[in-house]
């Protein structure tokens, strides 16, 4: 008796779709917990395109007959009187120490939603980019003090120490589908990690003199915010007020007032409340991710990396400040990133991520040399106005293209082209769900 050919084929074929049937829910589970992470990435990849054309209009209108109306811009007075009570400050004043306080802001939405349910939750999924991140953070720093030990631009070692996620991951995305799923997460949780660092290099070493009136200030906003949050107050403009409550108070107190803005996103609620679909970090995050990140860095771009090339003193203190942060970016961050976490991976405290490569290690590495934004933030603080801060300047613009350059001539080498992109983020997004 012939066996029947249908039975025999819903003996051989049920099995997989079983299988498929079984892998669905973990699935839709995975893409859920990546969707942030793919958009995160993606408007950082555009941001990236729009932060270079704003460098390379600044630093051609800085040096171009029209520099006078360069420098007069950001030096109009902007500000607000009421009685004997009077702030005025400069454009370069609200871009630097007040819209970027929105930028530190979404920074610590990020870091909140990473500690939450990213790479950053568990102690074994963080301690891969956190060795790399400390590793890219000591290597720039000790090769820059080295150079200028002893010197007047020796307060410049925190500039080569950051890396800008977005210039970062616009260069990955260059490099197509050499780049695995696996390798852009943990680029972002490095980075993350880095923006912690300099957060605390600039809290602890930029800040100047401490007045404990400002911390007052600070804790009756924090306190407004806090009691807000046990109302279950969910309207965003209901902790504006509160929110510019403390960073009036840390700008009192003579910590940088952008650091207000990592205060405030740290406190944010990473838990939905029944009925919401997304939880407030996750709105806020959707909301201010592409303000800042395709008008205020752009803005802080144009506005700080107009470096007047006359004023630039490449020679004698001046070229060892250049070549500290030069190297500092371009040879310190890969060694400190690549060199950290191997070691981490090679004394069994760090386990090395599905799907990453040493060679993707290094590649991170060298796009984290693009220091940019971060850096050339951390060099308004470290120099006064002056040949100092022009030649502090060039150097991270100069540094950050070479490392842009190395990171995606690197990439095409060692890198291998994906023959199927789909297949590798479902292989990406089962391990996910599995983890998950």
């Amino acid at each position: 008796m012939r066996p029947d050919p249908s039975a025999e084929a819903k003996l051989t074929e049920d099995p997989e779709p079983s299988r498929r049937d079984g892998w669905r829910p973990a699935r839709r589970i995975a893409r859920r917990l990546l969707r942030p992470v793919e958009s995160f990435l993606a408007i950082e990849a555009a941001s990236g395109i729009i932060l270079l054309c704003a460098a390379l209009l600044a630093l051609g209108w800085a040096n171009s007959p029209w520099s006078s109306s360069y420098e007069a811009l950001w030096h109009i007075p902007i500000g607000a009187t009421l009685g004997r009570w009077s702030f005025q400050r400069d454009v370069h004043f609200w871009i630097n120490d007040g819209l970027m306080a929105v930028f530190f802001f979404v920074v610590g939405l990020e870091i909140r939603r990473e500690m939450h349910k990213g790479e950053l939750s568990e102690l074994r999924r963080a301690a891969f980019p956190l060795a790399a991140a400390v590793g890219g953070m000591l290597a720039p720093a000790l090769i820059f003090a080295l150079l200028n030990r002893g010197l007047p631009s020796s307060s410049g070692w925190g500039v080569p120490m950051a890396t800008d996620i977005a210039f970062a991951v616009g260069v990955l995305a260059l490099l197509g589908r050499r780049v695995p799923p696996a390798l852009r997460v943990l680029l972002l949780a490095l980075a993350v990690i880095d923006d912690v660092g300099a957060i605390l290099v600039i809290a602890i070493f930029y800040s100047t003199g401490v007045q404990l009136t400002g911390f007052a200030i600070a804790a009756g906003g924090i306190l407004g915010i806090v009691i807000l949050q046990g109302f279950r107050v969910r309207s965003t403009v209901a902790y504006a007020l509160p929110a510019i409550v403390v960073w009036a108070g840390i700008y009192k107190s003579g910590v940088h007032p952008t650091l207000a803005g990592v205060l405030v996103g740290l406190m944010t609620p990473v838990r939905a409340l029944p009925g919401e679909r997304r939880s407030p970090v996750e709105n806020l995050e959707g909301q201010l991710h592409g303000v800042v990140a395709y008008w205020i860095m752009p803005l802080f771009a144009l506005a700080n990396a107009g470096v007047p090339l006359a004023g630039v003193a490449i020679d004698g203190d001046g070229a060892l400040l250049f070549s500290g942060v030069t190297l500092g970016l371009v040879l310190g961050k890969p060694l400190g990133i690549a060199g950290m976490a191997w070691l981490a991976n090679r004394a069994g405290f760090a386990l090395r991520p599905r799907g990453v490569q040493w060679s993707g290690v290094l590649v991170v590495g060298l796009v984290g040399g693009i220091g940019f934004t971060m850096s050339l933030f951390v060099a308004d603080l470290a120099f006064p106005p002056g040949k100092l801060l022009e030649t502090a300047k060039l150097a991270v613009l100069v540094a950050s293209g070479l490392a842009a350059v190395l990171g995606l001539g690197v990439g095409r080498l060692v890198l291998k082209q994906s023959v199927d992109p789909k297949a590798a983020r479902s292989a990406h997004e089962a391990e996910t769900s599995t983890e998950a």
